[in-house]
């Protein structure tokens, strides 16, 4: 039965005489309750890049090849590597080019991402979309395509009837090659290394997504294979599940070996 305190009349409840009579008579028909307080989980640790830019982009010696060391007090801050807060909105492990920007991220736990700088193709090579890392390599070899051989003949000995140039320290991808694939199919695109520092944070080269040779080094023992990659023109900018026109890769070779 419930209990008649809680049905006070109104000119009972104003009254004077039973207004404090009234007070307690609701406070045994009202259960005050506080909201428990939750302590948020403590931010993990900012990721481990490296030591100082001067070691960093030391020489380093790497499967039997001598890469040289960078000159990084040449190349404009932003593009070196470094940790910041994710601008991404991205699951940790994905990797994001934006294009607008030549930057690369590796999204991190705890809202961190890593950020390098990047070099990308000319005007007409731009592309966007979303795939994975399907496979990896360490100084891989360069298969120019034919479109690039036809206006520099001199290529001609690194053609795929050749074998393709092998990996070194002048060959165009680098110490370290990422390859772009969406579903079962290769796009012929590239995250990759090169020893031209002078080009990242440009647009120079045929299409492909170029590093510093020590940076992709670093990326490319963070990187599982079957890691997702966005390609966007500005971060907030909607991202298409295929790619636009891609242009004209820098290599046509599929993995080998």
């Amino acid at each position: 039965m419930l209990d008649p305190a809680c049905f006070l009349s109104r000119r009972g409840f104003l009254s004077g005489a039973t207004a404090a009579g009234a007070a307690l008579a609701l406070s045994g028909c009202t259960t005050v309750r506080e909201r428990p307080v939750v302590a948020e989980a403590p931010r993990p640790p900012r990721p481990e890049i490296g030591e100082e830019y001067a070691l960093m982009y030391a020489a380093v010696s790497d499967n039997g090849f001598d890469i040289p060391a960078v000159p990084f007090e040449k190349i404009d801050a932003q593009f070196l590597r470094q940790v910041v807060d994710d601008p991404t909105g991205e699951k940790p492990g994905t990797l994001i080019v934006d294009t607008a920007t030549h930057h690369l991220y590796l999204v991190q736990p705890g809202g961190y991402a890593i950020r390098y700088g990047v070099g990308l193709g000319r005007a007409g090579f731009e592309w966007a979309g979303r795939a994975e890392i399907r496979w990896k390599q360490k100084w891989p070899k360069w298969t120019p395509p034919d479109e690039m051989i036809a206006r520099d003949p001199s290529l001609a000995k690194w053609s795929a009837d050749n074998g393709g140039m092998p990996g070194g320290l002048k060959n165009p991808l680098g110490a370290r090659a990422l390859y772009i694939f969406q579903g079962d199919q290769d796009t012929l695109y590239r995250v990759h290394g090169s020893p031209e520092w002078w080009s990242i944070g440009k647009s120079v080269s045929s299409g492909c997504v170029r590093m510093i040779n020590q940076d992709v080094i670093d990326l490319y023992e963070r990187v599982p294979q079957q890691s997702p990659i966005i390609v966007t023109n500005g971060l907030g900018n909607p991202v298409p599940d295929q790619p636009g026109e891609l242009g004209e890769p820098i290599d046509n070779g599929l993995p080998t070996g």
